[in-house]
Parts: C-alpha cells; sequence; structure tokens
C-alpha cells in the first residue's frame, strides 16, 4: 500500500487533472437517490475531491479522507472542506454515515486487506445505509503501473462478500472506463446495503 500512496503523492497534480472533470453524474446520482435527505457522506478515498464537491453542492454533510498527503490537500482547495489524511484501515466510526463512497479507492487494497476494512465500513455505516464502491473487472491481484489493484468479476465479489452477511449487493453494473482514452478498460460497479438486524 505505501508504494501506491508514493504513486498518488508523486502524480498528485496530473492524476487531479484527469479525474477531476470527468462526468461522473449517473452515478452519483445513482447513490445519492438511495440516500435520505441531509444524509452524511464519507468519500472514503476521494482522491481530486470531484465526488465530495458534487456531494456538497448537494446539500449532503460530507467527510472525506485520502491516504495521500498531497491529494488532500488538492481535495481541500477544490472543495473547501478539509480532506483528512487516513488509511483505509484507520476508520474507526461506528453508525455514523448514511453512506459511504468508495469509487475506485478502496481496489488499491489486497483482498486480505479488503474484508477488514469493508467490515469497518459496515460498522461506520447507519443500519439500511449504502455503500457505493468499484473494481477493474477482471481477476487479477498485484502491482500495476506502480500501484496494487485488486480486480473482480461479479462472481468472485459474490463470493468474497459471503463472509460479511449484514452487507448484501443491492445492485452490480459493469461500465466503461469514462476517462478519454481508457473506454476499453471495465469496471465492476456495486451499491451495498447495510442491512437492518
Amino acid at each position: 500500500m505505501d508504494k501506491t500512496i508514493e504513486y498518488y503523492n508523486q502524480n498528485a497534480d496530473m492524476f487531479a487533472q484527469g479525474t477531476r472533470l470527468v462526468d461522473f453524474t449517473v452515478v452519483q446520482e445513482r447513490f445519492a437517490k438511495m440516500l435520505p435527505v441531509d444524509s452524511r457522506i464519507l468519500d472514503f478515498g476521494c482522491g481530486s475531491g470531484r465526488d465530495t464537491k458534487y456531494f456538497l453542492e448537494k446539500g449532503y454533510r460530507v467527510e472525506a479522507t485520502d491516504g495521500s498527503s498531497e491529494l488532500c490537500k488538492l481535495a481541500s482547495a477544490f472543495t473547501g472542506i478539509e480532506v483528512k489524511e487516513m488509511l483505509f484501515q484507520d476508520l474507526d466510526a461506528s453508525g455514523k454515515y448514511d453512506g459511504i463512497w468508495a469509487c475506485s479507492s478502496i481496489l488499491h487494497l489486497p483482498k486480505q486487506e479488503l474484508l477488514p476494512v469493508i467490515q469497518k465500513m459496515s460498522i461506520a455505516l447507519k443500519d439500511n445505509g449504502v455503500i457505493y464502491t468499484s473494481f477493474k473487472y477482471g481477476n487479477f491481484e498485484g502491482e500495476r503501473n506502480g500501484r496494487y489493484f485488486t480486480d473482480f468479476t461479479e462472481d468472485t465479489f459474490d463470493k468474497f462478500m459471503k463472509v460479511i452477511p449484514e452487507i448484501t449487493i443491492e445492485e452490480e453494473w459493469i461500465t466503461s472506463d469514462v476517462r478519454p482514452g481508457r473506454g476499453e478498460e471495465k469496471w465492476l460497479n456495486l451499491i451495498l446495503r447495510k442491512i437492518q438486524k
């Protein structure tokens, strides 16, 4: 993970510029329509701050974190809120959020670290809360272009989540990469819900 964070620290400006202006409203709206009015959202691994800014402008209460100190600075300047520098593993909230937005972020964790992080995300959610997350589509796990990735298909993610029974897969769909020139890359998008006990 340290190497991945180092990648983002070294390439923060380029990464932010490449993602900040991407139109992601279709997915943002799909997530937002599942949330109550005035919801509290955690943007978990916020990168450039693009989605934080969108949710703030829609009137949601948003907290944002990222593991890269350089991206935290850029995202804070872009969104107007303080972005907390934090590793995914350090999430320590309980029943606080109506929604957690983890867009192209937790995919940087190896599977053995990803599972406890999703469990922490579940604890941080209110009952009936929702998570949006996305992974590159496939079965690869390891380093690619200077960063660590864990990829999933529908089947492998379904099997992976069996050990967290309180989280159900509410929606899953496949999209092409929205960045220019990256359309051949496929993504697995997921909306997960925490079941009321």
